[in-house]
């Protein structure tokens, strides 16, 4: 039935020699890569608004120069991103940055950080993409948290599926958004020729009191949560179709100038109808009502614009697998996040990215305005450590041009961890779990590199030195009776070795004795030793038999522990019978160096 169901859900697998094939060509990888970037637009501008209105609506003319700032950073990030794609075209993006210029623990710190952030952007897309929702239906808004963690199910399943066919479904939506945003922007641009500006808009240069310099650029960082999702391409190369380098930096530089023409034009837009945020409608909503009216281009503009902060999740579903596996190769995650599943992607880092995002949507009820802080300083530190990491590899190898390439990663490291600063300081109260959790994922990471580490030197062996020894074998079998279930581990233990003995836990000398006499009439060939338990505990007689038969034969026997077990037909019938084989299990596993081996007996009844 769960195979069915699986089945039905993800698909058949698919053949190892399938890999290339799920590889994506630059449309495709433009709709999965680049669709939390491109979706950021949706809020980007608001979150300018939001500290500017602060001061006075008079200040909402300071979005455009803002705004401006934001597109110098974005194209110093894409020149940057794309060097970065040439030099490290293995993938890995920050993380492979630090820890090749920086050292391990930075580049764990940067790694670390992005997997916060894509989880964040799970979080933050379903979330937003359900204001958006609420927005165009208002009496929808008390269930935000309950459709956001619907729409993560959604995606997780889509990408359990695989990499092509997730790609296919989400063109549609992403490339919808950016035709619909563009009408938006062609629409308001026409209606600004024949009407003019919104009446009560200040204009460009008005004096503003209270403006300082703090609020510029605490409004310029928040701005700059439109620019994450930018490093995702040069995290994925190895999703890319042959030669994968090149087509992630064509990737790379389509979502550059679509990002930026569609940011500008809203910011440009929301200055000229005199737009100020609203908890219950967006920015998008309002341009876009106030440009069309609430008809169908309105309604067709929210919907789109909901599919893409929804679906903008599916960036940090195609990057998180890809940068956990690296980890996971370097030691530093758990060894599952290398498999690959049926579809070929790496299901369990989808399943985790999933889980620890719908986690998130619940503690935080979907709240956006408190995930994007977060969201943002966790994108903002990978960036400023891989322009570091960047300015340091220039420094060392010194290629040609490299002088040119060094001043664009410092200016872009100078610039992101400005932001990174101002994100500290004025967000603190929002941001400060990132402190907290970051160094936990950092020693969690280094906890897990000690453990692989340790086990491998224990595990190592001298080729030359190091043979099999050939040893006897001794089996205890714990009976509780004289049945079918221990005539069938006995037949199977006289089939292993001669050295067999029977071991039988009383509670009272009546049940010993009928034991006694029973076990003697069967005869099976097999020396049955009695344990009297005086406190009705079979755990603890059966341990130190064990231990005495250890001592007397390790040197010469392997101890092997045969434990007999009914497997009822139903699953439910279980529930029925006590679990004592399993405890044994459990206990001998954990304490003893003995062989433990179950044999079933199956029931038909």
């Amino acid at each position: 039935m769960v195979s069915r169901i699986k089945r039905f859900l993800i698909g058949k697998p698919m053949k190892s020699t399938d890999i290339e094939e799920e590889k994506l060509g630059k449309l495709k990888a433009l709709a999965v890569l680049s669709s939390d970037a491109l979706s950021s637009v949706a809020y980007g501008t608001e979150q300018i608004l939001l500290v500017l209105v602060a001061v006075g609506f008079a200040a909402v003319w300071y979005s455009i120069p803002i705004s401006i700032a934001v597109l110098g950073l974005l194209a110093i990030l894409i020149l940057s991103y794309r060097q970065t794609i040439f030099a490290y075209p293995s993938g890995g993006g920050a993380y492979i940055v630090a820890k090749n210029n920086l050292g391990t623990t930075t580049g764990l710190m940067a790694g670390g950080s992005l997997l916060v952030d894509y989880i964040l952007t799970v979080a933050v897309s379903s979330s937003a993409g359900t204001d958006a929702i609420t927005s165009a239906f208002p009496s929808l808004h008390d269930y935000r948290v309950i459709i956001s963690l619907v729409m993560i199910a959604f995606l997780t399943i889509l990408n359990l599926r695989g990499v092509t066919e997730s790609a296919s479904i989400l063109a549609v939506p992403v490339y919808l958004f950016v035709i619909a945003i563009f009408i938006l922007i062609i629409g308001g641009l026409v209606k600004f020729v024949t009407t003019g500006f919104h009446g009560s808009v200040p204009e460009l240069g008005t004096a503003v009191n209270n403006i300082s310099l703090f609020i510029l650029l605490k409004a310029f960082s928040s701005g700059c949560s439109a620019l994450t999702g930018v490093e995702a391409v040069s995290n994925a190369i190895p999703n890319f179709k042959k030669p994968a380098e090149h087509n992630a930096a064509a990737t790379l530089v389509m979502m550059g100038v679509i990002l930026g023409s569609m940011f500008i034009g809203i910011s440009f837009l929301a200055y000229g109808f005199g737009i100020a945020p609203d908890p219950k409608v967006t920015v998008v909503s309002q341009i876009a009502e106030a440009t069309f009216g609430r008809g169908a281009v309105y309604y067709i503009i929210q919907i789109v614009t909901a599919l893409i902060l929804f679906l903008a999740a599916n960036t940090a579903y195609a990057a998180f697998p890809l940068l956990a596996f690296m980890l996971a190769k370097d030691k530093f995650m758990p060894h599952m996040f290398k498999v690959r599943g049926d579809r070929l992607g790496f299901s369990n880092g989808i399943i985790m990215l999933g889980v620890l995002s719908a986690v998130l949507i619940t503690a935080f009820q979907g709240d956006t305005e408190k995930l994007i802080p977060l969201y943002a300083i966790g994108v903002f530190i990978p960036f400023t450590l891989s322009q570091l990491g960047m300015m340091v590899r220039w420094i060392k190898l010194r290629p040609p041009g490299w002088t040119a390439k060094l001043i664009v990663n410092t200016i872009g490291m100078i610039t992101t961890l400005t932001i990174s600063l101002i994100f500290i300081f004025t967000k603190f109260h929002q941001v400060w779990m990132v402190f907290i959790f970051l160094p936990i994922v950092m020693f969690v990471f280094m906890r897990i590199y000690r453990h692989y580490t340790n086990i491998a030197d224990e595990l190592r062996i001298n080729i030359e030195r190091d043979k099999p020894q050939m040893k006897g074998s001794t089996i205890v079998i714990p009976v509780a009776g004289v049945t079918r279930v221990v005539l069938n581990s006995i037949s199977y233990a006289k089939s292993l070795s001669d050295n067999i003995v029977a071991v039988y836990i009383g509670f009272d000398d009546e049940e010993i004795q009928k034991m006694e006499e029973k076990w003697e009439q069967w005869n099976p060939g097999v020396r049955l030793i009695v344990l009297r338990s005086r406190y009705r505990s079979v755990m603890k007689p059966l341990i130190r038999f064990i231990e005495t038969v250890e001592w007397k034969t390790a040197e010469t026997d392997h101890i092997t522990v045969l434990i007999p077990q009914f497997i009822t037909k139903h699953w439910w019938e279980n529930i029925l019978h006590n679990q004592t084989s399993l405890l044994i299990r459990a206990y001998l596993y954990n304490q003893k160096d003995v062989v433990i081996a179950t044999v079933p007996y199956r029931l038909h009844r």
